[in-house]
This record gives C-alpha cells, sequence and structure tokens, in this order.
C-alpha cells in the first residue's frame, strides 16, 4: 500500500472531516495496542480506508468517544466505540503489507537502505507473526502478491499489464471477501481489481524520474524504455482507464453510512492525486 487513497480535504465537509480523523486516528490505536507503540509510525491512509469501507457497509453504527493522543496529550482525538473488527482488519492489512514492503526494499533498494531496512526488520517480524496469525488470509494474499511480484520483475519478458496483476490480484481478494452475496462479489472484484492497479500504476509514475536515474525497476520503464521516451499523456490515460473502471464498480455498492466521504476519497481524492502526480512530471500541465 502507497498512501494514495486519501481524502480531497477542501472539498470535503467539517464535520465529516472530524469523523475521517476519527476512524484515522481509532486506526492508530488499533496498531499500538494490537502490536506495538511503535507499529503506529506506519499507520496510512489506504488502510483507513480500508476500515471505513468495511465499517460503512456494518449494520451496527458505531459512535465514537473523545479521548487524548498517545503521541500529543495536549491533544484531543475521536475514538471509535466497538469498531474492533473493521479496525483489526485494517491494522493487520497494515502490517502485513508493511513487512512485505520491507522485504522488497531489502531486495532492491540501495546499499544504504537495504542496511536501515535489515536493522528494523526484526520489529516487523514480530509484528507480522502475530497479524498473520490472527488473519492468515491477508498472509496468503499479501505473501503470494509479494511472491510474484519478484518474480515478474526478474522476468525478462515483463510488460506493464503484468508487472501491475499482483497489486490489483491483492485487492481484489482483500475486497471481494467483503462481499454480502454473489453479485457483490463481481462488483467488489471489479473495483479492487482496479484499484490494486490503480495504486501500483500511480506508485510507478510517482517513482518514473527517480527509477530512471537509479535505473530500478518501473512499468512505465518497461513500456517506455526511457525517460525521455515516457509520454506522460498516456501515463495519464492509463490510469485514468482504470480510475474509471473502479469508479463505475463503487457506484453501484451501497453504503449504510460514510458514503459522502467514501465519495470524496473515490470520486474526488483519487482523482486529485493523479492530477498532482501527472503534473509533477509534466510541469507545462500545471495551471
Amino acid at each position: 500500500m502507497f498512501g494514495f487513497v486519501t481524502i480531497d480535504k477542501p472539498e470535503l465537509k467539517f464535520k465529516d472531516y472530524e469523523v475521517y480523523r476519527g476512524v484515522y486516528c481509532s486506526l492508530c490505536k488499533a496498531l499500538g495496542k494490537n502490536y506495538s507503540v511503535f507499529a503506529r509510525f506506519i499507520l496510512n491512509y489506504d488502510c483507513t480506508f480500508l476500515s471505513l469501507f468495511i465499517l460503512s457497509r456494518e449494520s451496527t453504527c458505531h459512535g465514537f468517544k473523545q479521548g487524548r493522543c498517545r503521541f500529543n496529550p495536549m491533544k484531543r482525538c475521536s475514538y471509535l466505540k466497538n469498531a474492533d473488527s473493521a479496525l483489526n482488519k485494517g491494522a493487520a492489512l497494515t502490517i502485513i503489507s508493511s513487512y512485505y514492503k520491507l522485504l522488497d526494499s531489502i531486495a532492491d533498494g540501495g546499499f544504504f537502505k537495504k542496511v536501515g531496512c535489515t536493522l528494523i526488520r526484526p520489529f516487523f517480524a514480530s509484528w507480522h507473526k502475530k497479524a498473520k496469525r490472527s488473519f492468515p488470509r491477508y498472509e496468503e494474499i499479501l505473501k503470494e502478491m509479494f511472491t510474484s511480484q519478484l518474480e515478474i520483475e526478474k522476468s525478462e519478458d515483463a510488460f506493464l499489464d503484468l508487472a501491475a496483476e499482483p497489486t490489483a490480484k491483492m485487492l481484489q481478494a482483500v475486497f471481494k471477501a467483503e462481499a454480502k452475496d454473489r453479485q457483490e462479489e463481481k462488483i467488489l472484484s471489479e473495483f479492487g481489481y482496479h484499484l490494486g492497479r490503480w495504486i501500483y500504476l500511480m506508485d510507478g509514475a510517482c517513482d518514473l524520474r527517480d527509477d530512471a536515474k537509479s535505473r530500478s525497476f518501473n512499468p512505465f520503464l518497461l513500456k517506455f524504455k526511457s525517460l525521455e521516451d515516457a509520454d506522460i499523456k498516456e501515463i495519464d490515460g492509463i490510469l485514468s482507464l482504470s480510475y474509471f473502471r473502479l469508479s463505475k464498480a463503487y457506484e453501484l455498492l451501497s453504503f449504510d453510512r460514510y458514503k459522502d466521504i467514501l465519495d470524496n476519497i473515490i470520486l474526488s481524492g483519487l482523482a486529485a492525486r493523479q492530477k498532482s502526480i501527472i503534473d509533477s512530471l509534466n510541469p507545462e500541465r500545471k495551471s
């Protein structure tokens, strides 16, 4: 998970922002409670979205209670009441995905990055062991993604769509597991697949310049061979195709609560994030 699935804050109502922050702080608290106070540092917006998504479809309406932030006791925070199921899933996915991202950095990072990641690996390994014991299905999904990704990145026959497949299938499986019936399985499979594909390719677009400079693996360099040959308009089009398909699948879903926040994330936040990345690659496009 890469932190691209977040709100478009200027377009979000204040009351909805407070709810979003409450879910974010609640997930932070769950990471600390279930794993370690240091696990809170790997909190990300993508897994906050997952917890919010699950909460929005539960029949129980969870209220909030006030508390103090663990890192800033002067700051008051809102925490969800009786929402352990959704928060524990979000926390476990945060831990397991971060662990495999750490392994990826050790395998492909530069010297100093490898050393740093190797030093902190024992902490992640301890948290990972607990998370995979509590959520073995998440472990199975993420491990398969990591293994497939490594094989693809080492293959001489790799191409852009193939490189995006492991992350796409990973989120497809995660969201499909939340389906209430066969019809929802189809919708959530489509939504999760293209959200995963979009996230992976967004990460590739974000790192394009750095990866070209360091000659690291990047899905867009498979397609365009070099930074100079990269067609920014075509990259935008590739991202927009997955965004279109995930947004259309999303519009077929129903929610019991938090729909305004989810609409803001999916229908506004993702588009704003994509525009920001594309503009950074193509300064002339900035308005």
